[in-house]
């Protein structure tokens, strides 16, 4: 075997500096103090977790490979939702520090009191600084009976996803040739329950971080399906059915107190929250050499506060810009995908359809507010990739839309506006 030479060992070297490159080594880093609790003011809140483990196996706890809170004020009637990465490097009180997806697993395994409900529940706490009230638990099979019960879901995807997919839920789950590449491409989807599990678990092109918008994506699109059917008005049946897919420590009687806020709510009610990579979180490494998320300790403390209670009563059921969306692109249901990206933004959507629409390849704005301050356009512009050039300014105080958009055919390319990574023009296709 020849020797090592300098230049190998200063090659290898390098390899390691760039390999190890954005991230910091979390050992170096004290144990955190416990995160001071979120102020709730005089407010009725309650916090509930939601918790989807990564087993198939009722006796095995598994992993976390979701995490998410829901934060309903009731005495405002307004509803916020924030995922939790799994990935976030957290003290498990009474241990050590450890992914935050482990913590359920820990206190099952080593008999915590309370199990790992109760040890989940204390490091969001000791680490967030929130309260949690109550908690439901689902495994994979669980979230796909729920998906089956309400006859799947729609979801429109703005970003491209290509990944390994299982071709079906009985074919041997560790032989590779079980698995076939898979592309979602920009529309909306009907998803029954193995295709939401693929879409809330896919990881290939996106990342933790873009996992919990996903999922967040479920949620709404469950949310949509309850109300479209009408469940929530036979809620003892509907409660009996759901909990037989789950775990949680919530009673009927508990669900029926929230229930008339729920029947108040509509998915553009509901804020959204995400961590973000440089505000709440940073990439480090673990002491286990693991790729982690380090909480921002600064930035934590303000996302919670702002979603359990923003600074001002306005920013809890602000007003919504209202936006009518007009599909001018020739292609089929991307102005549903403008619509629910637009929602997220905090605007108010409504698809039209007009007896002749002028096809466009560009995405077209309607300013009917005319206003300059405080207006919201630029947040229409970046969201959808419109220059200067391609709003029209027509101020009408009689107007039944704040906002008109006429959609046109590169959005289908240009939708997504998120960290994700988009495969090739050539591998975009459906299935």
């Amino acid at each position: 075997m020849k020797p090592i030479t300098r230049a190998a060992v200063i090659v290898l070297l390098l390899s390691l500096c760039i390999f190890r490159a954005g991230a910091e080594d979390a050992t170096a880093e004290p144990l955190p103090d416990a995160m001071p609790l979120v102020d709730e003011g005089d407010q009725d809140i309650v916090n509930i977790l939601l918790i989807g483990a990564a087993t198939t196996n009722p006796e095995n706890p598994g992993l976390s490979d979701s995490l998410m809170v829901i934060s309903i004020n009731r005495s405002a009637g307004a509803v916020s939702v924030v995922s939790i990465p799994r990935d976030l490097y957290v003290l498990l009180p009474g241990y050590t520090m450890q992914k935050i997806n482990t913590a359920y697993y820990y206190g099952e395994v080593n008999g915590v009191e309370g199990g790992g409900y109760a040890l989940l529940r204390d490091t969001i706490r000791y680490n967030l600084g929130l309260n949690i009230d109550f908690y439901v638990r689902v495994n994979f099979l669980g979230f796909m009976d729920i998906i089956d019960a309400v006859g799947g879901i729609d979801i429109t995807v703005d970003c491209v996803i290509r990944d390994w997919k299982l071709i079906s839920w009985e074919l041997d789950k560790q032989d590779p040739a079980s698995y076939e590449m898979f592309t979602m491409g920009v529309g909306r989807w009907h998803m029954d329950s193995e295709l939401a599990l693929w879409y809330v678990r896919s990881r290939k092109t996106s990342s933790d971080l873009d996992r919990g918008r996903r999922q967040q994506d479920v949620m709404r699109a469950l949310w949509r399906r309850i109300r479209a059917t009408n469940m929530l008005e036979h809620l003892p049946e509907t409660w009996a059915t759901f909990t037989e897919s789950v775990s949680t420590n919530l009673t009927l009687s508990d669900v029926l107190g929230m229930a008339p806020l729920a029947l108040q709510v509509e998915t553009s009610d509901i804020r959204y929250f995400t961590f973000r990579q440089k505000h709440e979180v940073r990439n480090a490494v673990s002491s286990a050499k693991q790729d982690v998320l380090v909480p921002i300790r600064d930035g934590v403390m303000a996302l919670m506060q702002n979603v359990v209670l923003p600074p001002s009563a306005s920013q809890i059921k602000p007003y919504r810009p209202t936006v009518g969306i007009v599909n001018a692109s020739g292609v089929e249901t991307l102005d549903l995908v403008a619509a629910d990206r637009l929602e997220l933004e905090g605007f108010r959507t409504t698809v039209l359809t007009e007896d002749y629409v002028q096809p466009r390849n560009f995405n077209h704005i309607v300013d009917y507010t005319g206003a300059t301050k405080g207006s919201p356009i630029g947040v229409l512009q970046r969201v959808l990739r419109v220059t200067a050039d391609g709003v029209e300014i027509e101020p009408d105080p009689n107007r039944a839309y704040d906002f008109k958009v006429y959609i046109g055919a590169m959005y289908q390319y240009w939708a997504c506006t998120r960290n994700v990574i988009q495969p090739k023009p050539d591998a975009v296709a459906s299935g």
